[in-house]
Order: C-alpha cells, then sequence, then structure tokens
C-alpha cells in the first residue's frame, strides 16, 4: 500500500516545516511552545484578517518566524466530530498543496476543551489527514501529490492511546486510498468484470475469501431482476461476495454494495449534462469492498461478508425496456416503469444471498436516488431500516466517525405505493418519497427477523468539485462508518 503520510511521535516539535495551529470562535487555541511572539503575531494576524475559524478553512499568515498553518474547526457551541473531521482534512489538502512541507508538527492546544477524548479526537485528525491529502492522479502525466511526515508533539499525544487511535486511522487510510483509486476509475478502464479481478487480488492480499458469480451463474441462481439490468451492456456482469472469516461462531454482518459501473439510465436515458459523473454509480459497492478489507486488517472479531453487484446500465439493443415484468431470485415478480430505477433491482438479488448468510444484520449501502439529495443536500446520508436498535447503532458510529447519518421512515404504509396493477411489485412509486420507495422496495427482499439497514448515499458518495477539505472524486463515505460499526462488541452470536 502507498503511504501518503508517515505519523510520527516527539516530546516537542524537532524543527518542522510546518506547525498546525487552531482557531475556534475567531481564537487562537495554541500549544505552550509555541514563542509569545508567534503568538502575538498570529493573534494580530486573525484579528487583522477577521479569520473566524470556521470548520475547515485554513489559512497560511505572514509575519511569524516559522510557517503556521492555521485551521479553523469551527464554534465550540457546534463542536462535532464531522466538523472537526473536516477540518484535518483541510489541514492535509493544505499541506499537500504547499510542495515545500515535508514535516509538520502538532501540538496539543494548552488550554482548550473538547466533548471527545484526546485518543478519538487525534485517531479523526489522522483520518482527515490521509483523506485530505488524497487526489486520484492515476491519469495526469504530471503528478502533484508528495508524501509528508505528520508529528504529533507533546506528552499530551504521546500516550498510548492516541497512538492506537492514529494506528487504526492510518490503517483506514492506506485501505481507503487504495479503493478510491479504483472508485475514481472511468468506466472504460473498470467493468463488472474488471472489478471482479482486482476484488480478487485484494481479497488475496487481505486473506479474504472471494467468489463471483457471472453471468451464466446467475441465471442458474434466477437472479432475473438483477440480470434484467445487466442485459443492456456488451459488458457482463457478475455478483462479488467478499468474506472475511473473524472469530469462529459469531453471525456475519453482511454489507451489500449497489456497484453500477456506469449508469446512462438504459431506455429511461438520462439527461446528458453531467452524466459522466455515473462513474461514481458504484459508490456503495467501493465501500462495501473497503468495509471488508479493513474488517481484515484491522482484525476484528466478527466475521464480515460483502455482496457487490456489479453491473452496467446501459440502453444497448437487449436492454430492459419500461412495463418489462421480471422475477426476482426469491420469487416476486417485478414489473419495470423505469430503468433508471435499476440500483434497487440489483440489491434485490444480492439481499437475497445475503440473507442466507443467516447474519446478525444486514446493511445495504447505495448511490440510490436523487430525492435523498433533494432532501438533505449533501451533509448527510439517509438511513432506514426494519430494526430500530441496528439504525441506532449504526447512527453512532456515524457520530464517531464524522459520517452523520438522517433517519427516514419506512411504515408499512409506504409499501402500498410499489403494488404493481400486473405484478407483486413495480420498482418506482408514486413519485412522493422517492427516497423511501427506493427503501420500502428493497425491503421486500430481507426476510422477516432479519436486522437491516438502507444507507441512501447519492448525496455524499463523491464531491464534483474541488472543496477545501477534499479533491474532487469517491469519498468512500460509509466504509469509515461501517467498519466503526463492525469493531463495536453486541451481545449474543
Amino acid at each position: 500500500m502507498n503511504r501518503a503520510i508517515e505519523f510520527r511521535w516527539a516530546a516537542r516539535p524537532s524543527r518542522p516545516d510546518a506547525r498546525v495551529a487552531l482557531v475556534q470562535d475567531g481564537e487562537l487555541l495554541a500549544a505552550s511552545s509555541l514563542s509569545a511572539a508567534d503568538r502575538q503575531a498570529l493573534d494580530g494576524w486573525i484579528q487583522a484578517e477577521k479569520f473566524k475559524g470556521k470548520a475547515g478553512a485554513t489559512a497560511w499568515p505572514q509575519g511569524v518566524a516559522a510557517p503556521v498553518l492555521l485551521v479553523g474547526i469551527g464554534q465550540q457551541a457546534e463542536f462535532h466530530a464531522a466538523r472537526w473531521w473536516r477540518a484535518w482534512a483541510a489541514a492535509g489538502r493544505a499541506l499537500e498543496k504547499a510542495a515545500i512541507v515535508r514535516r509538520a508538527s502538532f501540538e496539543w492546544p494548552s488550554a482548550a476543551s473538547f466533548p471527545m477524548g484526546t485518543p478519538e479526537l487525534a485517531g479523526l485528525a489522522a483520518a482527515g489527514l490521509l483523506s485530505g491529502e488524497y487526489a486520484f492522479e492515476a491519469y495526469r502525466a504530471k503528478k502533484k501529490a508528495h508524501a509528508f511526515a505528520f508529528e504529533f508533539a507533546g506528552a499530551a499525544l504521546a500516550g498510548r492511546g492516541v497512538r492506537e487511535a492514529v494506528k487504526r486511522a492510518a490503517i483506514e487510510g492506506e485501505t481507503l486510498r487504495e479503493v478510491r483509486d479504483l472508485a475514481n476509475e472511468p468506466a472504460n478502464a473498470l467493468g463488472p468484470m474488471d472489478l471482479a479481478a482486482r476484488a480478487k487480488k485484494l481479497a488475496r492480499a487481505a486473506g479474504l475469501t472471494c467468489r463471483t458469480w457471472d453471468m451464466a451463474a446467475l441465471k442458474k441462481e434466477k437472479c432475473g431482476a438483477l440480470l434484467a439490468v445487466a442485459q443492456g451492456s456488451r459488458r457482463p456482469g457478475c455478483l462479488i461476495r467478499l468474506a472475511y472469516a473473524g472469530k469462529r461462531g459469531l453471525k456475519p454482518l453482511v454489507v451489500v454494495g449497489k456497484a453500477v459501473m456506469f449508469d446512462s439510465g438504459g431506455i429511461s436515458l438520462k439527461p446528458g449534462k453531467n452524466m459522466e459523473w455515473m462513474k461514481y454509480d458504484k459508490s456503495g459497492g467501493m465501500a462495501a469492498l473497503a468495509t471488508v478489507l479493513l474488517a481484515a486488517r484491522l482484525k476484528v472479531p466478527r466475521p464480515v461478508v460483502a455482496y457487490l453487484p456489479a453491473v452496467e446500465n446501459m440502453p444497448g439493443g437487449g436492454a430492459a425496456r419500461p412495463g418489462d415484468i421480471v422475477t426476482a431470485r426469491n420469487g416476486k415478480t417485478i414489473e419495470i416503469l423505469n430503468t433508471d430505477a435499476e440500483g434497487r433491482l440489483i440489491l434485490a438479488d444480492a439481499l437475497t444471498f445475503a440473507a442466507e448468510e443467516q447474519p446478525a444484520a444486514i446493511v445495504d449501502i447505495a448511490t440510490l436516488t436523487g430525492a435523498v439529495v433533494i432532501a438533505l443536500g449533501r451533509e448527510a446520508t439517509g438511513v432506514m431500516g426494519n430494526d430500530d436498535r441496528l439504525i441506532l447503532e449504526l447512527m453512532l458510529s456515524g457520530e464517531a466517525t464524522g459520517e452523520r447519518l438522517w433517519q427516514l421512515p419506512l411504515w408499512p404504509e409506504y409499501d402500498e405505493m410499489l403494488k404493481g396493477p400486473f405484478s407483486d411489485l413495480k420498482n418506482m412509486g408514486d413519485g412522493t418519497a422517492g427516497t423511501i420507495a427506493g427503501g420500502a422496495f428493497l425491503k421486500q427482499f430481507v426476510p422477516a427477523g432479519i436486522p437491516w439497514a438502507h444507507l441512501d448515499i447519492a448525496g455524499t458518495a463523491y464531491l464534483e468539485s474541488a472543496q477545501p477539505h477534499g479533491a474532487p472524486g469517491a469519498t468512500l463515505v460509509g466504509a469509515r462508518l461501517l467498519a466503526d460499526w463492525a469493531a463495536r462488541p453486541r451481545e449474543g452470536k
């Protein structure tokens, strides 16, 4: 794995190229070792420039003896793990852009008070740095990214808890970097079977098992819903299963990730404007892949299984048509009203495989609906499901990792909109509650008694333009959250 940032520890800053200092509520939060002259110069610059320290804002003030990167962490009254992570992601991006920086240092502010423990905050800081530093450079003739060392200095950051949290974040960051490179590949370079080959290679290196069902095998399994989407492309679809064994005797956690390698909309063709971003319709599958890799590399006790239904949704001569009726693997018939509502079709058959694992819980993750962007924007992922305890577990992991979730209802009344006039189900609702309609459809493919949740990441899966906290491209949102969820102890088998 390519390590972009090397984390180090020191009793005090060892002549770094740059120091990092935090700003909260317009006030400098500095370590005691910062000289009085530099502190005075920084305070003066903050006042003169009216630098309030909005979460994710960064600046390189002039007039200090050694370069200092100021990083805004927002208002104390509104402190949240998501804002803290974003601030450090912005710091990582700023340090990466400052090519002269080979070693940066950070000391815990002497008078700071935060509502989270130092190890947790240090781990989030490391995760943010690694995320912000990343940029997809594979197709550039001249690569911009450079490696640098980041030093945690002082007694407050030297403890075992901080070191373990940062080392965990480093493993996460290296894994996510590897999978983000895959997630950012264009569709012409990465088709469904290409993904299967890459997943197999990653699985072998991580000690996972990997199995792929090709089109012929999917026909034998009667996966009519998945095949209806795959049949419009000249590039065959598949279903990929990766499994981490974990501790014997424990029921697995299963993550199902939508991997539509490119989504044209099929016969219900999308508008041409911005269609290039539909290479990111595989983001759920990439997050599921990252989750099972993280489970193995972090050696979590719980077994973790990932299913990735991988297809292209294309309007070829064999494509499914609006009005077609297909039979899913569990025997339910589905009338396809809109071929652009394809993600729920491929997930439907994958969920029936997931249920056969006799899991402790199933979570599916998908760029499923544009409606979730209208509802929540790009700040939160929508979550719904059949088990409030599971949803609460996921939301707690979201709060801890800074990948926030917002629960939407999934009451039985919503099922009514999916009843078809000619089939058991139709793949679209009545035009209202679009995100919930997607979840209500998926619920039909999870047997009663199995805790299940659905994460709709359509608004959070990728950045369309450069942001202070990240370069354009895949975010792999959900992977850190699900890895945290998998690692948490839970009662029973």
